[in-house]
């Protein structure tokens, strides 16, 4: 078994890893096989990345040949048995599985469910298309977020790499092995900011101001749109925008902002319980038993669920769910939810923050 261990110098992480965990509890890991099934493929190298002594460290255990792998196993458990934490890419798919099920193999003990485990692959993978990503490698986030490795080789061409190794020990193959898997846990290192968006998208938003704005659309229509500003706690590595249900969202730093059209027209609430109530098609409203049964019996009829409503002329936001009552439709087949933009809502900064979230998620969810 060969052992590499290289302390990161000069190297730093901007995203705050500690709301995960504390630094000294979380280990990252990665590790290079020659397959993807353990049952037909060997394992042949584990690395690891820690924070200790206030400096990021990298400690890796490679097999010589494939009579090793359960050495590098059980120096790796060894060592990971003080952290709580363990940070992947797709190790939830991969990494995981095949050391377990390698472990049940050689009659190896293997106790993963004892750790929290964050698994980055999985983080951001939901917000691939919000991020305008072509995949969700390691590499593709490596470059969104403008970082080189020196690494140049992929992981199908390290195994006839390792396999010239086993046969013709050299000095380059050794280092090419090492360097290929460091790249990789400090590539995980490097693309920790991105798990800002993933916070962006599953931690509450504080709406910081709220205001009306009047514009001009394409065709010179004036028009009016609501804007929310909120600020983030972690800053976003690269601005993002997106668009959906004619609400835009972008994203820059620690500031974000939502506009969102406001509707000022002449909308319908419906009543459920149409039963108790009668239509007035001269009037075009419903009005209940208790008040309608004074109108004369030819100006009425018994109400139905398309016309049991009264109408509104009013401001409206949109919404994709029920979140605000009383809602409003334009009609009763109608998709499109309403709910009134009323006096009261406007001091209301905790509601604007509920809906921004809500806004924010229908965007999310267009991609």
């Amino acid at each position: 078994m060969r052992i590499c261990e290289e302390t990161l110098e000069n190297f730093s992480i901007t995203y705050p890893l500690e709301q995960i965990a504390p630094l000294d509890r979380i280990l990252f890991l990665d590790i290079e096989t020659t397959g993807f099934t353990a049952k037909s493929s060997y394992l042949y190298l584990i690395g690891c990345a820690y924070y200790a002594d206030e400096k990021w460290r990298t400690i890796q255990w490679m097999a010589e040949n494939h009579s090793q792998e359960a050495e590098i196993l059980k120096a790796f458990f060894a060592f990971a048995g003080t952290y709580r934490c363990l940070v992947h890419f797709n190790g939830n798919n991969f990494d995981l599985p095949f050391l377990t099920q390698k472990c049940a193999q050689l009659s190896l003990s293997c106790h993963f469910d004892e750790y929290q485990g964050v698994d980055l692959y999985k983080r951001i993978a939901p917000y691939r298309y919000f991020l305008k990503l072509p995949n969700c490698k390691q590499r593709t986030l490596e470059q969104f977020l403008g970082i080189n490795r020196r690494d140049v080789f992929s992981g199908s061409e390290m195994i006839g790499i390792y396999q010239e190794f086993i046969q013709n020990p050299s000095e380059y193959s050794e280092k090419v092995l090492f360097l290929h898997n460091a790249d990789d846990l400090k590539g995980m290192l490097q693309t920790l900011p991105i798990l800002a968006y993933y916070d962006l998208l599953n931690q509450p938003v504080k709406a910081k101001k709220v205001q009306a704005n009047y514009y001009r659309d394409m065709t010179g229509k004036r028009r009016r749109e609501l804007v929310i500003l909120f600020h983030l706690k972690t800053p976003l590595p690269k601005p993002v925008s997106a668009a959906a249900g004619q609400c835009i969202f972008r994203g820059e730093d620690a500031v974000c902002s939502l506009k969102i059209p406001i509707f000022e027209e002449e909308l319908k609430y419906f009543y459920s319980n149409y039963h108790d109530y009668y239509y007035l098609p001269t009037e075009d409203v419903a009005l209940h038993k208790s008040v309608a049964s004074f109108v004369n019996k030819a100006y009425r009829i018994p109400a139905s669920a398309a016309n049991c409503y009264t109408r509104k002329l009013s401001s409206y936001l949109p919404q994709w769910d029920y979140l605000f009552q009383p809602f409003f439709k334009r009609d009763y087949k109608s998709q499109e939810l309403f709910f009134e933009l009323t006096d009261e809502l406007k001091k209301d900064r905790q509601a604007f923050s509920q809906y921004a979230s809500h806004v924010l998620n229908m965007i999310v969810s267009a991609y």
